[in-house]
This record gives structure tokens, C-alpha cells and sequence, in this order.
């Protein structure tokens, strides 16, 4: 990181104390009362209570409104090249047991959730892919690389930039999204195993990191109810749940996407993984159009599980209140499309609007559809991907029967 003389100091609101204190990450750059100087991208902040006391340190960031990422609150200590490989370590044990070899793809940490804030490091195979959401992290870039190049010797390793960083990174640091940190090019998809099957992730210009990680354990839910059903995976991205279901004996699998672009790399996935008898048998049916409009006009269609797992309706808070109506309507949508004994999940990845308000909003649909259901399962994150805040909370899924 930056090392600058003096040492960045800053003093924060009595409300942003006991914030610090209990636990949260960030501080607003609205909570600061007074700093010592000008701070720049990347320095260590220490931030200091209303007596004088060490409260926390982190990373700082002048042109973010999280104008300090914590990585540690309580007693003074060292943030140095021996603090960071420890915490490295600790993530590494944290995922201890979780994988084996029939799963190649998942992350080794989560962000702030991990004592990483803003920085999302993600495995496929022999490929590793570090995602960035604050400038601070940049200037440190080349030392925090050679890190964890030094640790898990990856083959390559990809920078993704967030949206909003790839500006300051090209012009302040020479830096883009896309390139490749260290190891080879990378000049198609990367494939990679997830409880055996065979997916591939576009982890130079995709999504994310290239691939949604994250919904996993949803996934292996879907395999253990699939068997004689016939699916919908709408939203369905790269056909993951449709994989998942037409291995656990899914009759047919509809893939439904806007994108084109998505549907093709569905199909590529069921071309990886025809080897597989159960995933040959199966009708696979690539669709391509708005979720909301088809399940609207093809009233005529029925399924036995229908899979709703859209983009994140509620970028801010202000828009909770759009986005519990959109997942109704969504919900109700699905269920119209259920035949007797089918199975709706649906599933939300929108921070902004809690578990219990999601899960009451699918419920309310459920009852607004005059059908019997049965509530059998909700999930939350994965283990290789920690919630240790509320802005941190943001998958959930609900699994509901109907007759």
C-alpha cells in the first residue's frame, strides 16, 4: 500500500464510532469530522475515537463515498506484507474442506466478508480472477498480485475492474479490465468443474468474474427435484440450473434469456457435458426473450419446475419498494405456469431488499394465486461466499410445492 509521513489521520462522527465498533466495514466519507491532510488512493486511514484512542484502520478512498474500507477495528497493529499473507491464509483455511476435486470453481474471497474489502478473488481451474470495486486497492496492486501468485501458483490470473473503476484505473494507474495480471492469455472461455459438470466462464469480459458462483448449492437443490420433471430456467444465463436438473432426470430443460450471447454459451454447456447420459436424454430448448412478456403470452405452457432467477431489481434503496413488486408479479407469473405438483424457486440477488421481505412478497404470490402450496426449503449464501454485514446479505431462495 501507500506509505506517506504523516501517517493519514481522521476523526468521525460519534454515530460512525459505534458503527466501527460494531463491526461494519465502511465509513461514509459524511461521518468524517476532520482529517490531518489530504489522503490519497490506496494510504492506510487510521481512524481515531472522540478521546484520542485508536478505533480502526483501513484503506482510503478520495473519490468514493465509502471513503474508508476497514481492515481492522479494536488494538492497534501492523498492516503489512506478513498481516496480509495471514489473512490470505485465513481465508484459504476458511474454504478447508468445502471442495475436492470435482469442483474446480469457487471463491477464495468474498470481500469484505473475508477482511478483503472490495476485492472478490474467484477459481476456475488453473485460472484465478481478481475482481475490484475501489480504487485503493490499485496502487498496491503489483505487491498483492505477487501474493497470491506466490501462494496458489495459478496458470493466470485476470484483473475485472467494477464499472465505475475502469476510468481512474486507465488513467491513474495504467490499468484495464480484462488484463492479464500474470500467466498466459486467455483467448476463449475457461472451463472449469462444478460437482462434476463441466461449465465454462468468461473471465475476461463476462459477467461478474465469469460465471455466478454463487448459486451453487441452489443448483444441487435443483438436481435432488428435477427427475421426470419438465424445466423452465428463466433468466438462466449460461444454463446452470438446467445442467443441474437435466443430470438429476429433467425430461426436457427450456432455457429462457434475453441474450442471445447467454443462450449460446447454455448450449455449449450441454455440448461439454453430452457425455453424461442423463444430460443427452434430456430436451434441452434455448428461448430467447423478456421473462416477464413470454410468461405472459405462452399461457399454454406448462412446466413441472420453474426456475426464476433474475438480475437484481433494486441497484439502490430507494427502489425496494418497485422491486418486491416486481418479484410479485414475477412469482405469480411462474406459478401460472406450474402444472399440478410443480415446484417454484425463485430467487433474488437484490442487497437492498431483505430475506424476510423477499420470501413474505414470493408467499403473498403464492396466496394471490388460489392454489394450495407447500413451503419446502429457503436458502442463503454459500460457504465460499460469507455475509458478515447486512449489505453483504443479498442471495436468497425460496422453494415452494404446488398442487
Amino acid at each position: 500500500m501507500v506509505n506517506s509521513s504523516p501517517r493519514l489521520r481522521l476523526r468521525v462522527t460519534s454515530t460512525a464510532e459505534t458503527i466501527l465498533r460494531g463491526g461494519h466495514p465502511w465509513l461514509f466519507a459524511d461521518s468524517v469530522r476532520d482529517q490531518n491532510r489530504v489522503g490519497q488512493a490506496g494510504e492506510l486511514a487510521v481512524i481515531f475515537d472522540r478521546n484520542n484512542r485508536f478505533l480502526a484502520v483501513g484503506l482510503y478512498d478520495p473519490d468514493s463515498p465509502i471513503r474508508v474500507r476497514i481492515l481492522h477495528c479494536g488494538r492497534p497493529l501492523t498492516i503489512d506484507a506478513s498481516w496480509r499473507a495471514q489473512r490470505l491464509e485465513d481465508c484459504l483455511k476458511r474454504r478447508a474442506g468445502h471442495f475436492n476435486s470435482s469442483t474446480t470453481g469457487y471463491r477464495l474471497i468474498n470481500g469484505e466478508s473475508d477482511g478483503w474489502p472490495g476485492l472478490v478473488l474467484d477459481q476456475y481451474g488453473s485460472t484465478l480472477v481478481l475482481k475490484i470495486y475501489t480504487a485503493a486497492w490499485l496502487p498496491g496492486l503489483e505487491e498483492l498480485t505477487d501474493l497470491i501468485g506466490s501462494r496458489l501458483h495459478p496458470e493466470r490470473m485476470v484483473l475485472r475492474l467494477s464499472r465505475n473503476l475502469q476510468s481512474i484505473a486507465a488513467t491513474s494507474f495504467k490499468r484495464r479490465d480484462g488484463e492479464i495480471l500474470r500467466g498466459s492469455s486467455v483467448e476463449n472461455p475457461v472451463p472449469f468443474l462444478e460437482n462434476g459438470i463441466v461449465f465454462e466462464a468468461e473471465v475476461v469480459q463476462g459477467q461478474k468474474t465469469g460465471f455466478f458462483l454463487d448459486q451453487r448449492e441452489n443448483r444441487r437443490h435443483v438436481e435432488s427435484l428435477a427427475a421426470g420433471r419438465r424445466v423452465l430456467n428463466a433468466f438462466s444465463f449460461s444454463g446452470g440450473f438446467s445442467l443441474y436438473a437435466a443430470r438429476g432426470g429433467a425430461v426436457s430443460a427450456t432455457n429462457l434469456d434475453i441474450s442471445a450471447h447467454a443462450l449460446a454459451g447454455a448450449k455449449r454447456n450441454f455440448f461439454l457435458n453430452s457425455s453424461c447420459e442423463e444430460v443427452s436424454r434430456c430436451r434441452h430448448e434455448p428461448v430467447q426473450g423478456d421473462t416477464f412478456e413470454w410468461l405472459e403470452r405462452h399461457s399454454d405452457r406448462k412446466f413441472d419446475l420453474v426456475i426464476l432467477d433474475p438480475p437484481s431489481f433494486a441497484k439502490r434503496a430507494s427502489e425496494q419498494s418497485a422491486a418486491l413488486h416486481a418479484y410479485k408479479r414475477l412469482a405469480l407469473l411462474g406459478i401460472s405456469r406450474l402444472d399440478e405438483g410443480g415446484i417454484l424457486v425463485s430467487a433474488s440477488c437484490s442487497a437492498h431488499v431483505g430475506a424476510d421481505s423477499f420470501f413474505e412478497a414470493v408467499r403473498l404470490s403464492a396466496t394471490a394465486s388460489g392454489r394450495h402450496w407447500n413451503e419446502k426449503l429457503t436458502t442463503r449464501h454459500a460457504p465460499d461466499h460469507p455475509a458478515s454485514f447486512r449489505e453483504a446479505e443479498y442471495l436468497k431462495a425460496i422453494y415452494l410445492e404446488f398442487s
